[in-house]
């Protein structure tokens, strides 16, 4: 059977410079076994199916795959997919907001001109780290403990274990080992006022950087707004040590941290399968 296949570049800043995606359309019949195995051939950081909903709510769902297993949300895949539906001629039920369904339940996506934008979803871990992860995780990224600042669990869908260095520099220089085990790191500093981003991030999964992150940048904004150590709106950088130049807009409207970025399609063709 022939479906629509899309390819598109997620959180950029230009042709090329953010997180692809992969996302197939018209999904129904497919396997789970088969769109996982799709997903280890594309090798993509996640490929997406969109799919029709099952909640009265929703405007469409997907489900969201890595090469080797299935999330239940992640954000770059959020936004990627929306793109995609409304490439597709998907119409959103409410003008300029957007209700996908995934495996975390429904999640909000909103359309502000061409950048879309998700409510990032709570945490399903939080809280400071250990001692021994702190030791672990400053390990795997080749630094003494001493240099990381603040620590957290930013779990939502993936993971995450949230480090604060110094300041952006820091984050920049950073050399992790080639295998971090099972770890998922985000690692933020603050960069040099005046400038366009208020951070640099960089997102490591067990043996690859991430070039843009979605949900990672989501729960480092909550971590951060708890703090206090972040305005209502700012702009991360990310990917700039593996050729990106991605772009993440932060947005606190005093009841939901919303996470936009711009999206671009790049591959528009058709996938036998």
């Amino acid at each position: 059977m022939m479906r629509r296949f899309l390819e598109v570049d997620v959180f950029s800043s230009g042709r090329l410079t953010g997180n692809p995606l992969a996302v197939v359309a018209d999904a129904d019949g497919l396997t789970t076994e088969q769109m996982q195995r799709l997903a280890a051939w594309t090798n993509f950081s996640e490929t997406t199916y969109l799919l029709p909903p099952t909640s009265s709510q929703a405007d469409y769902r997907i489900r969201i795959f890595t090469p080797s297993q299935k999330y239940p949300f992640a954000g770059h895949p959020t936004i990627g997919s929306a793109r995609a539906w409304l490439e597709l001629g998907g119409t959103p039920r409410t003008p300029g907001r957007l209700v996908q369904e995934c495996d975390a339940g429904l999640v909000p996506v909103r359309l502000e001109e061409d950048r879309l934008a998700f409510a990032t979803p709570p945490r399903t871990r939080t809280g400071p780290l250990t001692d021994d992860e702190v030791a672990t995780v400053a390990t795997a990224l080749a630094i003494d403990p001493t240099e990381i600042v603040a620590h957290a669990w930013g779990a939502n869908g993936p993971q995450w274990r949230l480090v604060q260095l110094r300041d952006a520099d820091a984050v920049r220089s950073l050399h992790p080992q080639a295998d971090r085990g099972d770890l998922r790191i985000g690692v933020i500093g603050l960069e040099a006022p005046g400038g366009e981003c208020a951070y640099e991030v960089r997102g490591f999964g067990p043996t690859y950087e991430d070039p843009v992150t979605g949900s990672l940048n989501g729960a480092l904004a909550q971590w951060l707004r708890e703090r206090e150590e972040v305005p209502q709106s700012y702009v991360v950088a990310q990917g700039s040590q593996i050729g990106r130049r991605g772009r993440v807009h932060v947005h606190d409207d005093g009841q939901e941290i919303w996470i936009g970025g711009d999206t671009i399609v790049v591959v528009d063709g058709r996938l036998a399968m």
